[in-house]
């Protein structure tokens, strides 16, 4: 069994370049897909998210299956190459393609491979640095993975100008290339499979075999950080889409140029975030760090309501990066102090990863119908108002899980045996 508790540089040079190409693949063409179908075809808002709706359906009961196969799996590497490869060919269907029912199994099928990317990557990281590591770790995997979504999108807003939406799909094949070439650097026996999936250092653990509902069940805290979370996706999910939309319109012939520099701005914000809660979520803890992230998102679905300016509304999506760069870094580190001796990481991250893909299910389709109906205005401040009830809830609910000693060492959180 390889030694995890020494640092490999190898494994985590890999493991860096790794989070940095992953960036424009992990979710597919994201916001672009939606203003693309949009400006290019012609597409409706609830017609866009109803469509968008079904691999979201599919990501939603997969990703506790999946987790348990990334459990079981000891060929990660595997695994994660070949979701690679399918989340890139469902995307570049899609404009040979661009109608509902095609648009719908494109994303079936890409989420199905999706799904697997994130819990692969974290079990990698568990198995090649170890618990006590594991929160600095997953802290540079989303800094690193935010600093390439910005650099990404910073190549498109500076390209799509001259060549229009094909750069979107051009730097899908491209970022997937390096990713897989990311892959195949990380040293196949750097990675302690025991340790990937949740067992303690020294082998001890509450069983092998995966009982993800029930470990999820039996957990008070890891059932207030599901329903919480779920509240956080469903105010976050659609915002980014919301606001790529409503420029896109107010400004037609610019929406790729405008999706790109709203996710560059968020990015920039996102890269610090990260990196300041993987620094310092052993030292300040997890809660007010992951709690930041809610009182972010509530105040940004407000402020969009205040002006329709391209550069006010650019300018607020900096507080998405505050968000999302807090919640990506520390989503698999609490489920890790929850589970740590388990053997059920992996699985745990998929069940408490279908409560939050709830969130952000539902959302879209609403949200699609409330703008329709009632106008974006009415939808921002809709989100803003879940926002907010799911960081009370979090706030009253969620004790802190930091492991004793400010995680400078591994410690086992009870969890019933199977």
């Amino acid at each position: 069994m390889a030694s995890t508790t020494l640092p490999n540089p190898r494994a985590e040079r890999a493991l860096d370049l790794l989070s940095f190409a992953l960036s424009d693949v992990r979710y597919g063409l994201g916001a672009y897909l939606a203003v693309y179908l949009l400006t290019e075809h012609a597409w409706d808002e609830a017609s866009i998210g109803l469509a968008l709706s079904f691999g979201g359906m599919v990501g939603l009961v997969s990703q506790t299956p999946l987790g348990i196969l990334v459990d079981a799996i000891r060929a990660k590497r595997a695994l994660l190459g070949g979701a690679v490869m399918v989340v890139t060919a469902t995307s570049l269907v899609i404009p040979l393609a661009p109608h509902f029912w095609a648009v719908a199994a494109a994303g079936i099928i890409g989420a199905l491979a999706g799904t697997t990317m994130g819990p692969t990557l974290a079990a990698m990281s568990l198995g090649i640095v170890g618990p006590a590591r594991f929160a600095h770790r997953a802290g540079r995997n989303e800094a690193l993975f935010h600093l390439g979504n910005g650099v990404i999108n910073l190549v498109i807003l500076f390209t799509a100008p001259f060549f229009g939406t094909a750069m979107v799909f051009v730097m899908m094949v491209l970022t997937a290339a390096g990713s897989l070439v990311a892959v195949a650097r990380v040293p196949a026996g750097s990675i302690d499979h025991r340790l990937a999936r949740g067992l303690l250092p020294d082998g001890r653990g509450h069983g092998e075999r995966p009982s993800p509902w029930g470990t999820l069940l039996a957990s008070r805290p890891l059932m207030v950080f599901a329903a919480t979370g779920a509240l956080f996706h469903m105010a976050n999910g659609p915002m980014l889409a919301l606001v790529a939309q409503k420029l896109a319109l107010g400004h037609p012939g610019q929406g790729i140029m405008f999706t790109a520099a709203c996710a560059v701005a968020a990015q920039t914000v996102m890269v610090p975030a990260a990196a300041l809660a993987g620094a310092r979520a052993d030292s300040w803890g997890r809660k007010p760090l992951f709690l930041a992230a809610f009182v972010a998102l509530a105040l940004r679905g407000s402020l969009y309501t205040l002006s329709d300016h391209p550069t006010w509304l650019i300018g607020v999506q900096l507080l998405d990066g505050v968000g999302a760069g807090l919640i990506g870094a520390l989503f698999p580190v609490i489920v890790a102090d929850l589970t740590r001796g388990s053997g059920h990481f992996n699985a745990a991250q998929g069940a408490v990863g279908t409560v939050h893909a709830i969130g952000g299910i539902t959302s879209g389709i609403i949200t699609g119908f409330v703008v329709v109906n009632a106008g974006y205005q009415a939808a921002f401040l809709t989100l803003s108002g879940i926002a907010a009830l799911g960081g009370l809830g979090f706030l009253l609910g969620m004790p802190e899980t930091r492991p004793a000693g400010g995680g400078t060492a591994p410690a086992e959180v009870p969890v019933p045996a199977d």
